[in-house]
């Protein structure tokens, strides 16, 4: 069975609950988030860029990398009690309204 947003927020939130520290102040986790994204800009640079890996780093993925910014936009959401499924559907319809004439279109033939 696959997981909602809400399971794995509820789920992080169970796994950060368990620590007197908790979640990191919003700074923080923005400076955390950043980092992350630059870990992925670096992998996805490795794989599809000119820049190879050299033969002494880790064995990181563009999925593993994806996962560390889920789960620090997760951590993000969480400790500012923000439902990232009524994000999603805020953004969506955003998307669907605003942008709805913005792309070309497939044809459904």
């Amino acid at each position: 069975m696959e997981k909602s947003l809400d399971d794995i927020q509820r789920e992080v939130d169970q796994y950060i609950s368990q620590f007197k520290e908790g979640y990191f102040s919003p700074l923080a986790m923005l400076a955390r988030m950043s980092e992350e994204v630059g870990e992925l800009a670096r992998e996805v640079n490795h794989s599809f860029g000119e820049k190879p890996k050299k033969t002494d780093e880790a064995d990181n993925s563009i999925e593993l990398e994806l996962g560390d910014i889920l789960f620090i936009t997760v951590c993000f959401a969480n400790s500012l009690g923000i439902n990232l499924t009524e994000a999603h559907d805020k953004v969506m319809h955003k998307f669907n309204t605003r942008d709805a004439n913005r792309w070309t279109k497939k044809d459904t033939d």
